[in-house]
């Protein structure tokens, strides 16, 4: 099929997506959009809230509507790097009698991966899963595996409690295309949830499109042609973190936002844009991603913590200095 037979078939799809994740997820549309997003741009996502508000069963969901791979890690303080990419096993012919090493894939090698509470293993552990997040690659006993496309990690966090937790590696973060903060339902969506999953069979999403499917999604939406001003717009805005800009908001920041979130500022705009039916992006597509994009690639200096300055709020006076 060529890209513009893909683009034409996107729209639908990601409205098929919407309707089917909302037969099993009350309410939560904004991190199903960045969600979905992330998806077809080929981006790992950091969900960070409390417990309870659907986080695990969201990236369920998708996973079950988009016909791929799942694969679940729960991490804990005592979770070993090869229980996350494998391990070698001694196995013996019993018709020869001769023993060899043989290499027992982890949980990595799937399609998406949910990092459950990343926060909780030793950053030893959490390293493991960078190679597989930068490269789509695994590195073990000598050897080098390629995960097959299409390879994506969500990931959730708690942000409240502490005790027993370790902070993410800035290289780490960085990795996440979108950080996305889940908020409470509202009291009509909360009663909604408790008819759902408190009578009868809990739902179940029906797969939308396959692995491949998705892939080709994700190839063409490289291909879509750059918007030379969105790209000079998410350049702006990324560099405008920094502390040297000169922008008012910078007195609140030790350490601003690389490179790599102009690329995703870009990329994430992309998707959101054709995931509604538009070839070319606009600046509100970019300020659309942009707080998913920026929040946790900002680091506040002491000044904004002892002030009560949250990143979110920096982050909205950026795009407002920026235009």
């Amino acid at each position: 099929m060529d890209d513009v037979a893909l683009f034409d078939r996107l729209a639908p799809t990601h409205e098929a997506l919407v309707e089917e994740i909302g037969k099993v997820v009350v309410g939560q549309r904004g991190v199903i959009e960045l969600m979905l997003a992330a998806l077809f741009a080929d981006g790992h996502c950091l969900f960070v809230g409390v417990p309870g508000l659907a986080k695990t069963l969201l990236v369920n969901t998708v996973a079950e509507a988009v016909g791929v791979g799942f694969g679940r890690i729960q991490f804990t303080p005592d979770l070993m790097p090869s229980d996350i990419t494998g391990t070698d096993v001694l196995e013996e012919d019993r018709s020869t009698g001769r023993r060899e090493m043989r290499f027992v894939k982890g949980p990595v090698f799937t399609n998406l991966l949910l990092a459950d509470e990343i926060n909780r293993t030793p950053p030893k552990t959490q390293a493991a899963l960078l190679q597989a997040m930068a490269e789509r690659a695994v590195t073990a006993s000598g050897r080098t595996w390629r995960l097959e496309p299409p390879f994506l990690v969500f990931a959730t966090q708690n942000p409240i409690e502490q005790e027993g937790t370790y902070p993410l590696p800035e290289a780490q973060q960085d990795r996440f295309m979108f950080s996305v903060p889940v908020g409470y339902p509202s009291i009509e969506e909360e009663e909604e949830i408790v008819r759902r999953t408190t009578v009868g069979e809990l739902a179940h999403a029906s797969a939308v499109l396959t692995a491949e499917q998705l892939v080709a999604y994700q190839v063409m939406l490289r291909r879509l042609p750059a918007n030379p001003d969105v790209v000079r717009y998410c350049v702006r805005l990324a560099s405008a973190t920094r502390p040297d800009s000169g922008l008012d908001a910078t007195k609140w920041i030790r350490w601003g936002a690389g490179p790599r979130a102009s690329q995703y500022l870009a990329v994430g705009a992309r998707a959101w844009a054709a995931l509604r039916g538009n070839e070319v992006p606009t600046p509100d597509d970019v300020r659309a991603v942009a707080g998913a994009v920026l929040r946790h690639r900002v680091l506040l200096n002491f000044e904004a913590d002892s002030a009560g300055v949250t990143v979110d709020r920096v982050v909205a006076q950026i795009l407002e200095e920026v235009g």
